[in-house]
């Protein structure tokens, strides 16, 4: 059983059709980005990969 705590993006256009975040205390400089509640698939990558793809989606959405 995991215990990582999902959230849920405060904005998702279609239901479930977000990706879901969430991190752990026992690796915080990762983050684990999944396809749903309860996760499918799982990617996990480093804190410095994550906000570099924030802001690379920032930037693509113009903000």
């Amino acid at each position: 059983m995991s215990t990582r705590r999902w959230r849920k993006p405060s904005y998702c256009q279609e239901g479930e059709a977000c990706a879901h975040i969430s991190t752990t205390p026992a690796s915080p400089t990762s983050v684990h980005i999944a396809d749903a509640d309860p996760p499918r698939t799982v990617v996990t990558v480093s804190a410095v990969a994550f906000v570099a793809l924030l802001d690379q989606v920032k930037s693509a959405d113009g903000r």
